[in-house]
């Protein structure tokens, strides 16, 4: 007996499947046709435009994008390190504060408020304002020596991320079912080991797309550090913007931005779909 015929589907299946390659082939080809049409017409209408000529050698002029890129990029460091430094301080304080709002007993109360009442607070205030408050106004107390600016603006961001990404955890904690901190309780674990490794688990990972797009967001965020006169990559491109007097330096530092976020944006997407994935596991869709 040939085992091989047995395992060919039947007609009616291969019919299927050619009708379902035949359909994804005719949506990928309208696809890229309109995408193709969209950017043709888009160009169309940039390149006819009036102030083409000015707005081209203002913004995409070839060899200022060449000069300032070092400069720039010099300054993207800064953003790096004032990045890796506000990950690890909101990684910390927000898992504190998430904690402690997720506690009934009734002696922490006091602390429940407080952490309740700086979330709120917190996430109310626009990250700019709270820049400027902590950058100048914390210095101007005198309680400290002189800190560099970049330090004051990885103090704001942080203050402000904490707030989220508390929030954040603070509802993958509750979705966590409680018959899994009984079940640990049972088996002798103790409250803190409960939380740290039933529990935190859990929570982290049911909500890392949204912990993931915060991150994308600080790191977009962490650009506005140039207020407090930090020489980062926006600040290096408005030193260059005012020596030449043309505005290529900005579309350097943006791209930069673009290059760096651009990984962990695709690796926020691909976190969206393997979590929807799970939860249509068994259902019909």
């Amino acid at each position: 007996m040939n085992t091989n015929k047995q395992l060919q589907p039947s007609r009616v299946e291969q019919e299927r499947a050619a009708f379902r390659r035949q359909k994804r082939l005719r949506a990928n080809l309208i696809s890229v046709a309109s995408t193709v049409v969209f950017i043709v017409v888009i160009a169309i209408v940039l390149l006819s435009s009036p102030g083409w000529e000015k707005v081209r050698e203002a913004f995409f002029h070839a060899q200022t994008f060449q000069d300032t890129l070092p400069a720039v990029v010099k300054g993207l460091w800064l953003n790096i390190r004032v990045l890796i430094a506000a990950v690890i301080g909101v990684a910390i304080l927000g898992s504190l504060l998430a904690i402690i709002s997720t506690l009934r007993a009734p002696v922490f109360t006091p602390l429940r408020l407080l952490a309740t009442a700086y979330v709120d607070l917190i996430r109310g205030v626009p990250v700019l304002l709270v820049l400027y408050l902590v950058g100048y106004g914390i210095p101007a107390l005198q309680l400290f020596g002189r800190m560099p600016p970049e330090f004051w603006g990885t103090i704001a961001i942080v203050m402000c991320y904490c707030a989220y990404v508390a929030e954040v955890l603070r509802s993958g904690i509750e979705a966590v079912h409680p018959s899994q901190r009984i079940a640990a309780r049972s088996l002798g674990l103790s409250h803190n080991q409960t939380i740290r490794l039933v529990v935190m688990p859990q929570a982290v990972r049911k909500v890392t797309p949204a912990l993931m797009n915060d991150f994308v967001s600080m790191q977009k965020d962490v650009g506005l550090i140039s207020v407090l006169g930090a020489v980062d990559a926006i600040r290096a491109a408005q030193i260059e913007v005012a020596q030449v007097y043309n505005f290529t330096p900005y579309l350097v530092a943006g791209i930069l931005f673009i290059v760096i976020s651009y990984p962990f944006l695709r690796f926020t997407d691909w976190l969206n779909k393997r979590a929807q994935k799970r939860e249509q596991v068994g259902a019909i869709v």
